[in-house]
């Protein structure tokens, strides 16, 4: 039986299959509310047999956006304009998620297509925030925040957390990676603080968690997005991310999504197939929780071995699936999936089944 193909139960949900959905900013939302595009954009990757289908990182604030064309869940009626997306997702047999996050001082950015740069609070932009004052080469130079606002930013996503189970979302997952505003708290390269929250840079992260594991429901899973290195000199290391992990050991986390990179300009990157999947399996095997890998996996076989070894329990697929939506469904054809062993784990909606491939 397929490893990728077989089901994956964390507290009340039970993944179809292990071929899981990264979080992919679309930078199309208007005012932070989905439209028509992140309906047929997500709904695509249900219908095409993913276990998991995460929303892309989605802000608490509106400051908290990468871009003004962000996803955002700060209001009510943001939240209200999720569920038909839920909906449909789990009308295909699916698990909707959402990535709850905080772009810090890599907000008020340009659209990738519109080229790199800051965008002016005279266009819709806004002044970043961040651990301390200094700018991401290229953006604005964000304000610090006090401890006071640092402790209302807690408070902001304990209410996303709220919002995102009123939308109809199964899984949350914590950004704290990619050099957004976790992510810059855990890091010495860019947490100079003097206060509680740089004397233990995990702080915020933790006091995160645990107000989102309050309001979140017992039968929900909770995930987080962990970095397993920065790629510089000084900056964190998988030792770094193991410790992390360790350290949120009974605060309610069900599996770590383990990726790396973007903190700095001048990271050093050694990118290949599978690159960041020895932090997965560092952080499975040390800290013993369950971990997602992600990071050019495309190929089924080169999938269903990351699962084999050992090296994770899911694997985050994300431009792969760009390419082709129905790369689940391929990829159970590619590795003879046996639908007799788990039959739920291959799905094709009624209205595509005569394109399925006869065995």
């Amino acid at each position: 039986m397929s490893r990728l193909f077989s089901p994956l139960t964390l507290r009340g949900s039970t993944f179809r299959n292990r071929a899981w959905i990264s979080p992919m900013c679309q930078y199309s939302s208007v005012d932070g509310h989905p439209t028509d595009w992140h309906l047929v954009h997500l709904g695509s990757f249900a219908r095409g047999g993913a276990g998991l289908v995460m929303q892309e990182a989605t802000a608490v604030t509106a400051e908290g956006r990468i871009s003004p064309w962000d996803a955002g869940i700060w209001t009510d009626a943001q939240a209200a304009d999720y569920r038909r997306i839920t909906d449909f997702v789990r009308s295909q047999g699916a698990v909707a998620g959402i990535q709850l996050a905080h772009a810090g001082r890599k907000g008020s950015s340009r659209r990738p297509w519109e080229g790199r740069g800051v965008v002016p609070p005279t266009d819709g932009g806004w002044l970043p925030v961040g651990p301390a004052t200094d700018p991401y080469p290229g953006l604005a130079t964000p304000t610090a925040l006090t401890t006071e606002q640092v402790r209302a930013l807690v408070a902001d996503w304990r209410a996303a957390a709220v919002r995102a189970d009123a939308a109809g979302f199964e899984v949350i997952e914590i950004h704290s990676a990619h050099g957004y505003l976790l992510h810059e708290f855990l890091s010495p390269l860019t947490n100079t603080r003097t206060d509680e929250y740089g004397e233990n840079r995990a702080t915020l992260l933790t006091e995160v968690v645990d107000a989102v594991r309050e309001v979140w429901p017992e039968r929900k899973p909770l995930f987080v997005r962990l970095t397993g290195s920065d790629w510089a000199p000084g900056g964190l290391t998988v030792d770094d991310a193991v410790a992390v992990a360790k350290g949120l050991d009974g605060h309610g986390v069900d599996l770590f999504d383990v990726s790396s990179g973007g903190l700095v300009a001048d990271q050093q990157l050694t990118v290949g197939p599978g690159y960041q999947v020895p932090f997965a399996r560092a952080v499975r095997e040390q800290a013993g929780t369950p971990t997602a890998a992600v990071g050019l996996i495309t190929a089924p076989e080169q999938a269903e071995q990351v699962l084999v070894d050992g090296s994770a329990d899911a694997v985050m697929l994300a431009r792969a699936v760009l390419r082709d939506p129905s790369w689940p469904q391929h990829a159970a054809y590619a590795l003879n999936h046996d639908e007799a062993e788990a039959p739920d784990a291959l799905y094709w909606a009624p209205q595509y089944e005569r394109a399925r491939p006869p065995r």
